[in-house]
């Protein structure tokens, strides 16, 4: 991923993406293959690596006895804190009311926590795996803007999502995967010049696998 661009990573279910993440960010042990974040081993070194990135997952779960506020607080201290004026900022602009337990969210608000967390650290590298799952499409034209404004002030983003229109409108370059293989790496403007749009290349990197096939259409309804 080169620094200051917004990298786009798509793929089926189960062809690697939550894996690839998961590895690069030192959750999980690479079976084979070299990994590297900041050219450094993420599985020996995730601790020092991970003050230096935000991550927000498509499934989020936090302590469910504390409130938006209290957990957006903690991990901004794994990260030396941040701006309160950025955060008021975020909360307002995802509605997200802070004082509410992490229990009592819906599945949209959930995401609304972490996604706030991540958007608010002053970090060099944001990863966001499915990030607007359960969110309205307001609230996705939010958050698009606000990695458009990262991107602006000089942030490295990697997105993985589901919603190829997404990253089609945000990455400058993109990586398709299928099962656990590289199916190619694109800009964006070399996209369109020969594959129309992503929905059509990525289809066309699926077209022996009926599954896929069937999986981006339900995605895509």
């Amino acid at each position: 991923i080169r620094e200051g661009e917004i990298h786009g990573f798509v793929g089926s279910n189960g062809a690697g993406k939550s894996t690839t993440i998961r590895i690069i960010l030192g959750l999980l042990k690479k079976s084979s293959g070299q990994a590297e974040l900041f050219s450094d081993d993420p599985w020996k070194n995730s601790v020092s690596l991970h003050s230096r990135l935000a991550y927000v997952p498509g499934e989020v779960s936090f302590w469910q006895n504390l409130t938006g506020g209290e957990i957006i607080d903690l991990l901004a201290e794994t990260r030396g804190g941040i701006s309160e004026s950025r955060l008021k900022n975020l909360l307002a602009k995802f509605e997200l009311d802070p004082s509410k337990k992490f229990r009592s969210y819906s599945k949209g608000n959930r995401q609304k926590v972490a996604l706030v967390a991540a958007l608010a650290a002053d970090v060099e590298l944001y990863i966001f795996d499915e990030p607007t799952s359960g969110l309205d499409p307001l609230m996705e034209e939010v958050f698009q803007n606000e990695v458009r404004d990262l991107k602006k002030s000089g942030k490295t983003i990697l997105l993985s999502s589901h919603i190829l229109s997404e990253v089609e409108s945000l990455a400058d370059r993109v990586t398709i995967i299928r099962a656990g293989q590289n199916a190619g790496d694109y800009s964006m403007k070399e996209l369109r010049e020969k594959h129309d749009d992503l929905a059509k290349l990525f289809l066309s990197k699926y077209e022996n696998s009926a599954d896929a096939s069937d999986e981006f259409a339900k995605k895509a309804e």
